[in-house]
């Protein structure tokens, strides 16, 4: 070390310590120049059995740096925690409350007096968002679906007569709102489903350009990536293409892409255009990589979550748009504040947070986008990022299994045995696998006979969090466990 150093001017180890120093304060959420108004937003969802209070929450946003927050409801001790903190707040209004505030200005105006006017002005309510990737349940199609601008335009009125000017309106859709879903390519050809262009987008459009407010994407590479890994490069995915190195050039614009995220984005601009609404606003109202998943789900991990969120921070820190809308600024919201461990379907789901349940970080961000990256500590190196090839086995979870919730296995276990054909008959009375007969044992039985049935129908290795995945055999005796290969 001392040899390489040689000839080096002396102020350049001094330099050093003052950029890592600098980067430790941006990263510890202190108060910098960027103030609480210009980091990322962050999902602030709550599905999880045990974690920090809403202040000690509010503590956590401020220390990843984040300048606003969205909750999925209107939650009381939380809008009191996030009061005089400068972090703007979107909120969303419920997906089963949608059809009763369109029927009657009155239930809409309650809704506001009751859960926005007692945190005005404190809480810096910033959006509301009416709804949640409403347009992706088609079973809502003629119920809720036609219902969505009609509520908006009631909630719009209550705010304004209220004298509440501040407060933007909108909705969050999925990429699934287009044709081609989360990966149109080439962007500048894609269009909204004919079954919700004409009758939801266009009127939601209208609106939204009449008010001055955004259209609320939830846009996630992650996806698009890992359905498509063949051709797209997970650098690409990951903000990592732009010297140049790896491009994507609409043959339609012209246009040169470096990364996944802005073709997406434009993706929603093209389709808007084709509605006549090209000018509307974009936000990002979720975006993000998850931390871990399930064995067969590739790319899940800390390594690319870390290197997705920051590149995002600070990327979005200049404000450097999209190839079709240069130097545009949006709102974007990172998913998630936390690992939310109750959230049903496949194992990604659960692994999404900057954080821990128990409030513990899953890697160092600054969601201000102003430490460098070399300045971050060493990161795991992934080992998914190709598929997994090996067998996997659907199990009783090993917190389950040390705090047995006989109830809760029970229940677990009548489901599995009500699903599929013969899923139990290993665990009946002189079946293989039903010494030992304990709950703990004829659940892990249960879980994968059902799983290794129905995964390719959908079904997940869950089972309301009492379920997970293994590489390890579960086989003992002549009780043989049937796994992934066949």
């Amino acid at each position: 070390m001392a040899a390489s150093m040689a000839g080096v001017s002396p102020l350049r180890p001094l330099l050093f310590l003052l950029l890592a120093a600098f980067a430790c304060h941006a990263a510890d959420g202190s108060t910098s120049r960027y103030g609480h108004g210009h980091g990322l937003g962050v999902n602030y969802g709550r599905v999880a059995d045990d974690i920090p209070s809403p202040r000690r929450s509010v503590q956590l946003l401020r220390a990843a740096g984040a300048g606003s927050v969205k909750i999925y409801d209107a939650n009381a001790p939380v809008l009191r925690a996030l009061a005089g903190t400068g972090l703007t707040v979107s909120i969303m209004v419920p997906n089963e409350i949608i059809v009763d505030l369109a029927a009657s200005y009155a239930a809409a105006d309650k809704w506001v007096a009751d859960n926005l006017l007692p945190y005005l002005p404190r809480t810096l309510i910033k959006y509301l968002l009416v709804g949640n990737e409403v347009l992706s349940d088609t079973s809502a199609a003629n119920t809720t679906w036609p219902r969505i601008v009609p509520a908006m335009e009631n909630l719009h009125r209550s705010l304004r007569r209220r004298g509440v000017s501040r407060v933007k309106l909108s909705t969050t859709l999925a990429m699934d709102a287009l044709v081609t879903g989360a990966f149109p390519r080439p962007p500048s050809a894609a269009a909204f489903r004919p079954d919700i262009a004409e009758a939801v987008v266009r009127p939601l459009l209208r609106f939204i350009e009449r008010t001055n407010s955004y259209y609320f994407v939830d846009a996630y590479p992650y996806f698009a990536w890992a359905g498509s890994n063949g051709t797209v490069p997970l650098d690409y995915a990951l903000f990592r293409g732009g010297d140049g190195a790896i491009r994507y050039v609409d043959p339609g614009t012209g246009l040169a892409y470096t990364n996944l995220l802005d073709e997406m984005l434009d993706a929603v601009g093209a389709a808007m255009s084709k509605l006549g609404h090209g000018g509307v606003r974009l936000a990002i109202a979720e975006t993000g990589w998850p931390n871990a998943g399930d064995y067969e789900q590739i790319g899940a991990s800390v390594r690319n979550a870390a290197t997705y969120n920051r590149n995002l921070a600070a990327r979005f820190a200049r404000n450097p748009g999209t190839p079709a809308r240069p130097g545009a600024r949006m709102p974007v919201f990172v998913f998630s504040l936390y690992n939310e461990d109750l959230k049903p379907g496949p194992g990604t789901e659960r692994h999404w947070g900057i954080y821990y349940p128990n409030g513990t970080a899953v890697y160092p961000i600054d969601l201000a986008g102003r430490r460098p990256l070399w300045a971050y500590p060493p990161l795991p190196v992934p080992e998914n990022d190709a598929p997994y090839k090996g067998p996997i086995w659907c199990v009783l979870a090993a917190h389950a299994a040390q705090k047995l919730n006989e109830t809760a296995v029970g229940d677990a276990l009548t489901y599995a045995c009500g699903q599929g054909n013969g899923t139990c008959d290993a665990i009946q009375p002189g079946g293989a696998c039903f010494q030992p007969n304990t709950g703990a044992a004829h659940a892990s039985s249960a879980f994968n006979s059902y799983w290794q049935q129905l995964r390719k129908t959908g079904a997940t290795c869950y089972f309301n969090n009492l379920a997970e995945q293994t590489i390890k055999d579960p086989s003992y005796g002549s009780c043989k466990f049937q796994s992934s290969l066949g």
